[in-house]
Parts: C-alpha cells; sequence; structure tokens
C-alpha cells in the first residue's frame, strides 16, 4: 500500500461544494488543484490538461460525471497523449460538502482524499462460463410463454412440476418433461437439479400436456435457472445466487426483467474470490468431534459445507457478504476485500487526518456500495446530510465488519462507529449482532462510552437521518489510544487493539468476563482428576493448550484460546471447562504451567516413557480385568512398549510364549570356549 502518488483535482460544483483549497493542502501536506467550479463542463480544458501535465495518477474529487471523465481520458489515450491514463475519484459532495454541516466539513473531505490516495489490492478472482443452457419450472402458461419466448435465443427446457393444464405447444422447439419435485444445487454455469417421478412429454398429447410412464428420479444440469413455480426458493438467499431467477410470476414486469437479464448470462463471468481460508488453524473439528461452527451458523447462501475436520467453501457460491469472516474467531477465514490490516489501515488514515486537520470526535459510518451509497445520497439531497465529524467508510459489505476492526475504530480514534446495513436482507445479519454486542462489552468494560458501535438497518431515510445526526450531535472528543500500525492476522490485530484500548482505557481492568460463547477466554482444568494424557493438546486448533516433549507438562496460554471447545469435548476425563475471559495482562500471552508430573521409568529397562499419574490411573482402571489377572500380566503396564513385548515373548505359557531369551553369544564366547577345548561348531544348542 503506498499513498501520496496521486494529483488531487477538486471542484465546488458550481458553488454548491464549499471548499477550502488552502486548508486542504495545509492538510494533506500537497498541493491541491481548487480553482475548478465545473470541471465536468466549461472547464473540462483543466481535466484535459491535467491529464497531460504530470506524472503519476489523477485523483478527481466527483464520482457523478467519472463516466464523463473516463470518456475524456480514453479518447486523450486513443490519441497518444502522455500521462491520460491513471484515474481515481472520490466523492466529497454527498458525503461531506451537501449538508447542514457542510462549511465545517473540511477536515472531513481531507480524510476522504487521504483514504482515496492509497493503494490496496484487490483480491483474486474465479471465472463462471455459462452457455445460456436455461432451465424453466412452473406449472402456468406464464412458465410456457417464458420458455417460447428464450427459446429464440437460448437452449431452454421447460421443466412441469406437479399438475398442470397448460395446453402442448404447436411447433416443439424446446423439450418439456414433468416432475413432481426438485431440488438444486450449483450456481451459473453448473447448476444440478434432482427430480422426482422424471418424465418426459408424449408427443400426441391434445388437449393438454400428457407425459410417459415416470422414473423415480431424474437429473438435469443447465446453466440458469428461471423459478417460476411460486413456491419457496430452490436456494437460502435465492437472491444472491447467480444463474437463479425467481421473479414474481404475477408480475408481468418482474418476468420480463428476468428474461431480459437470462439474455446478458451467457459467457464468461468473473467474480471476486471474496474469502480467503486456512484450514491448518480452522477450529471447526478434530478427530470428528464439532468445535466451532460459526461461518457455518452465518453463512446466508450456503456456501460453506463440513469437510471433514475442516469447512469448505465454494467461492463460487459465496455472494461476499462476508459474516464468516467476521465472527470467525481464529482468522481461517479472511475477507479479501480488503483484509483486516488493510482495512484498519484505511480507518488510521481517516481518523488521524480528520484530527491533524482540525476535526474533532470523528465518526465512521461503514457502509456497502449499494444501498448505504444511495442512503447517503438521499440523506444528501433530501435531508440534511452527514454532519461535519461523521466519515463515511465504503466497504463491499457491512457485515464483513470483525471485532477487531470494532475495536480497532476505538483504537484509532473513532469515538462512535455506525454500521448502515441493508435491511432487505436480514438474515446477514445475526453474526454482525453478536460482534457488535461482545464489541461494546468490551469497551464499557474498560470505562469506554456505551454503544460505541451500533447498527442501522433502517429503510426510512428520515429515520436513518435522525439516528445519525444525534450520534454525530452527542460525539464529545475522548483519549485516542497510541494504537500499534496494523499488521498481521486476526488474533494478531485483536491482541494489538485490546493492548492499546486496555493502555489509554478510562477505567481499565486486567481481567473482564464475557458472555457465554465469546471467542476469548481461559480453560480451568481439574488437576487432581487430569492423568496428562494430553489429549487436548492434539485437539487444540490454536495451539492454547501446548506439551513438553521432554517432561510430562501440561501448558496453556490464554491469548491464543478461541473457547472453540474441542479440549473439552475431546478430554477423557471430562475435567475442562471453559472460562470467556479477557485478561488484559502480561500473563496471559505467557504460557502457564496447568499440571506436570514425574516421568515413570519402565520397572524393566529405566526408561521413562509416560506420566507417573497416567501410568498410575491406567493399572486402577485395568485391576481385574481379564486380560490383567496375573501379577505379571499386570506389571507389563509397567513396561515401555519394547519391554512389554519381550516380556510377553518370554512368557513359558500362552500363544506367544518362547520361555526366556537366551543371550547372544559374541566372538568372545566363541574364543573362550575354544580356549577351553569346547565344542563350537555348529548352532548355539550344539
Amino acid at each position: 500500500m503506498a499513498t501520496g502518488d496521486w494529483r488531487i483535482m477538486i471542484c465546488d460544483c458550481e458553488g454548491t461544494n464549499p471548499i477550502d483549497p488552502a486548508g486542504l493542502s495545509k492538510a494533506l501536506g500537497r498541493s491541491v488543484d481548487g480553482a475548478s467550479t465545473l470541471l465536468c463542463r466549461r472547464q473540462i480544458d483543466r481535466f484535459e490538461a491535467a491529464l497531460a501535465g504530470g506524472d503519476g495518477g489523477l485523483l478527481v474529487a466527483c464520482t457523478q460525471e467519472a463516466p464523463l471523465f473516463l470518456e475524456v481520458a480514453e479518447e486523450a489515450a486513443a490519441d497518444g497523449a502522455e500521462g491520460s491514463g491513471d484515474l481515481r475519484f472520490v466523492n466529497i459532495r454527498e458525503k461531506a460538502g451537501w449538508s447542514k454541516d457542510g462549511a465545517g466539513a473540511m477536515a472531513k473531505m481531507a480524510a476522504l482524499i487521504a483514504e482515496a490516495d492509497m493503494d490496496i489490492d484487490g483480491p483474486r478472482t474465479v471465472t463462471l462460463s455459462s452457455e445460456g443452457v436455461v432451465l424453466v419450472l412452473g406449472d402456468d402458461d406464464t412458465a410456457l410463454d417464458a420458455a417460447r419466448r428464450l427459446a429464440e435465443h437460448c437452449d431452454v427446457t421447460l421443466l412441469v412440476l406437479g399438475k398442470s393444464s397448460m395446453a402442448p405447444v404447436r411447433i416443439s422447439d424446446f423439450p418439456v418433461f414433468h416432475g413432481a419435485s426438485v431440488t438444486a444445487s450449483g450456481h451459473l454455469g453448473a447448476f444440478s437439479l434432482e427430480i422426482t417421478d422424471f418424465a418426459a412429454a408424449t408427443p400426441s398429447a391434445r388437449g393438454a400436456f400428457d407425459f410417459e410412464a415416470a422414473t423415480p428420479k431424474g437429473t438435469s444440469v443447465c446453466d440458469i435457472i428461471l423459478d417460476l413455480r411460486g413456491g419457496p426458493a430452490l436456494f437460502p438467499s435465492p437472491d444472491k445466487r447467480d444463474g437463479y431467477l425467481k421473479p414474481d410470476r404475477r408480475d408481468p414486469g418482474a418476468v420480463a426483467r428476468a428474461l431480459f437479464e437470462i439474455l446478458a448470462l451467457a459467457g464468461e463471468f468473473e467474480k471476486p474470490h471474496y474469502v480467503e481460508y486456512d484450514a491448518s488453524i480452522c477450529a471447526h473439528s478434530r478427530n470428528r468431534i464439532t468445535g466451532c461452527s460459526r461461518c457455518l451458523d452465518v453463512c446466508p447462501t450456503g456456501a460453506i459445507s463440513p469437510d471433514g475436520d475442516h469447512v469448505a467453501i465454494d467461492p463460487h457460491v459465496c455472494a461476499g457478504c462476508g459474516s464468516c469472516a467476521s465472527v470467525c474467531p481464529t482468522g481461517a477465514v479472511r475477507y479479501a476485500m480488503p483484509e483486516s490490516d488493510a482495512l484498519l489501515r484505511r480507518l488510521r488514515v481517516l481518523t488521524t487526518t480528520f484530527r491533524n486537520a482540525g476535526g474533532k470526535a470523528p465518526v465512521v459510518l461503514a457502509h456497502d456500495g449499494t444501498h448505504g451509497e444511495a442512503m447517503i445520497d438521499i440523506l444528501a439531497r433530501h435531508y440534511d446530510g452527514l454532519p461535519a465529524n461523521v466519515i463515511p467508510l465504503a466497504l463491499n459489505a457491512t457485515t464483513q465488519i470483525g471485532l477487531e476492526t470494532l475495536l480497532g475504530a476505538r483504537a484509532m480514534g473513532a469515538v462512535a462507529m455506525l454500521l448502515l446495513t441493508d435491511p432487505a436482507h436480514p438474515e446477514e445479519l445475526d453474526g454482525l449482532r453478536g460482534v457488535v454486542a461482545l464489541a461494546n462489552h468490551i469497551l464499557e468494560g474498560q470505562g469506554y462510552e456505551a454503544d460505541h458501535s451500533r447498527i442501522i438497518d433502517e429503510a426510512d431515510p428520515e429515520i436513518v437521518s435522525e439516528q445519525i445526526w444525534r450520534v454525530g450531535r452527542a460525539a464529545r472528543p475522548g483519549a485516542v489510544p497510541a494504537a500499534a500500525l496494523a499488521n498481521g492476522r486476526k488474533r494478531d490485530l485483536l491482541g494489538l487493539m485490546l493492548g492499546s484500548l486496555h493502555d489509554a482505557a478510562p477505567k481499565p481492568v486486567d481481567v473482564l468476563e464475557l458472555p457465554e460463547g465469546s471467542p476469548y477466554g481461559t480453560v480451568e482444568v481439574d488437576v487432581a482428576g487430569c492423568t496428562l494424557c494430553l489429549s487436548c493438546v492434539g485437539a487444540c486448533p490454536a495451539n492454547a493448550l501446548m506439551d513438553f516433549p521432554e517432561y510430562p507438562r501440561l501448558s496453556f496460554r490464554e491469548s491464543a484460546c478461541v473457547q472453540c471447545g474441542l479440549c473439552a469435548k475431546t478430554c477423557p476425563e471430562h475435567v475442562i471447562t471453559l472460562k470467556p475471559r479477557i485478561d488484559f495482562t502480561n500473563a496471559a500471552r505467557n504460557p502457564r504451567i496447568i499440571k506436570e508430573d514425574v516421568p515413570f521409568e519402565c520397572v524393566r529397562c529405566g526408561k521413562p516413557f509416560g506420566a507417573t499419574s497416567t501410568i498410575q490411573t491406567v493399572i486402577e482402571k485395568m485391576s481385574g480385568h481379564a486380560m490383567f489377572g496375573t501379577p505379571a500380566a499386570l506389571n507389563r503396564l509397567r513396561m515401555c512398549s519394547d519391554c512389554r513385548v519381550a516380556d510377553l515373548a518370554e512368557e513359558d505359557t500362552g500363544a506367544f510364549g518362547f520361555g526366556p531369551r537366551r543371550a547372544t553369544r559374541t566372538t568372545d564366547d566363541y574364543l573362550a570356549a575354544r580356549a577351553r577345548g569346547e565344542e563350537t561348531d555348529g548352532d548355539d544348542d550344539a
């Protein structure tokens, strides 16, 4: 990530956007071209001159007319003009200047420009390929008419579900089948449907479709599904499943829009690879024992499924809400638009630039690029806009925000954080609500202001405006923790933010109890019942529980624990319980010994091979068992694995008895026997 390479042009939009070029230049520490008042029209020559007049990219503080500026830049590039390639845009009009507080929004404008000046790498992409093969589902003339229209342009199949009185087509230009029910999986370009009572239409039907004898089950594959059944959708969050269209069949306009959209769904399409996954630190399961299932519980599209000890995430199905990354306690699931550390660096630039430019009590308003951008535009055009201290933070999805971001916002100096979410998708908010509640609990427990993070999920702009202004007006400057640079993965970032917040807390506490299910905490072990079998160490996905190769010892590092519960579920003695909390002291970051024991030495060879408590527990439990009915058999439990086998082989009785092992004869033995005149030829029995 780099900053400071872009030349900056701003425009007061015919005097409606109050700007202070000198103040912006001072706040940004660089020259700002602010002499324009109608850059997109009569002063377009200034833009053309800026394109050709310098090195590096050009940052234009206007998003409404971005298509025009891009067109002008393309024409300049086609004419061979140098320096006409790199363009970037930032909105300081609707997000700052068009407001009741517009005259005092210079600090916010500077913050928005500084953030837009940052370079952050984008995610990888995945490719969806579609040849336009369409399956239409329905049982009435709406489905038949849709199939007939699509057949002129696409490869179409009509699947009639349930009873229907549809009349047969005059010319069979697409196949028709029947089924009793259907289930589906897949995505654009790779749908698969399982159909019960599957049958093909007979060509001899007259008044209504008739079908051949049904087979119990059939399969259909297609690229696109047009669902006109009128019943429940085939997928969770159906509007987020690429290639699946389910318009209201009672609305001709909605059906027509769906047909138009289908015509554009043939070809290859790239979508972001929203989520990165590291199975090595996933806490989902160990040895078929389930621990953490947070990502599975909150995924609205069904893109995540169990996969042995881990989970599998289908990037073709993932719609990019980011809820899985928000709730993942280990960081195994990472959102890539952008990743958490890059998002925290953006927050740092916004709040630091805002304060350096004279702004007070910054409030961050996180929003997405669809509902959020549209709502901010409405507030600017028809209401009071945004308060001067409310700084918008544009994200791909508001639901991607995790605990490290909410705590990081406060650590970066934001006195409040508002999360503007789309009320049309309430199913995506469960995970975010839990994260917000936990963040507020942690901050309030350290004496910070109540309700630092708040979700706004209203559709009425008037209500949204009232809530934003209430928070903006009530915000008061608070202590700004000396937040460390945001580098590392989720747990590292959380540790950095928690440390900074604790150091600057109004009422710091060293240990804060947390609600059940929180991803921070300790384990309590009934030491008397622990046998040091170390099953918990093998099950722990976060390396919070540790052994010591040279000595029977169980240690625990609290800062690494994610409270997945795998240790407690795996423990054969059932002596482990979870205790959610945060320990802000150094003790949480250093391993502490839970139990250690004296090594048990083999009674035959003297080699240490286990913990004394473990061997004693095994002997107690096996005493009286038929396999260990004799003192000699029970004594083998006190032997290492090698000696146990040797002792069993030396036993005179039993299937494996060979008697005592004969000593191996060496060269010295043969020479001594020869000196005594004894016969040494042949085998040892001679």
